[in-house]
């Protein structure tokens, strides 16, 4: 069997029309996101961000990770009526979810939620989460996903670091 990869985190725009005869294995969100599996090898037409972007994001996923010892992971799609039932759930799902924290972001239904693991907490709790979420949200609100982004990146791993460091 091939290997199938999930597009995700493309940036929703509201009132999409809805789209016939959709290719298989492609459906359409209530969000009106065409969401698609595609195999490895085939070419992807259009990334949600460019090259820059990404190597932005990377460095503040790396450099947070490394600074800190926590491993933060990104997602970006929906969330549904739970979001922090689902925010939890993606948690759990990640290769090593005790050190990790994820902020979870679901720009058609404007949630945002960051959560943490059991080992992280110390680091990552409650309040860490919150200053990730209060960066995020004035870019989010422009418009600026990765600048939410690596906002919320940032000053979470500039809070959890030890001091001194």
């Amino acid at each position: 069997m091939e290997d199938l990869q999930v597009q995700r985190g493309e940036i929703l725009v509201p009132a999409a029309p809805v789209v016939e005869n959709l290719p298989l294995g492609a459906a359409q969100t209530s969000s009106g996101r065409i969401s698609a599996v595609r195999f490895l090898d085939e070419p992807v037409e259009k990334l949600p961000f460019d090259k820059d972007d990404l190597i932005r994001l990377d460095d503040a996923l790396t450099f947070g990770t490394r600074t800190t010892g926590v491993k933060f992971t990104i997602y970006l799609g929906e969330l549904g009526d739970n979001a922090n039932d689902r925010a939890f759930d993606l948690l759990d799902s990640l290769d090593d979810p005790d050190h990790s924290a994820l902020i979870a972001v679901s720009p058609g239904e404007r949630k945002i939620e960051v959560v943490s693991g059991a080992a992280v907490v110390g680091k990552v709790g409650d309040r860490i989460c919150q200053l990730g979420v209060t960066a995020a949200v004035p870019a989010f609100r422009e418009g600026k996903l990765i600048d939410g982004l690596v906002a919320a990146v940032k000053v979470m791993s500039a809070a959890a670091r030890p001091v001194g460091h």
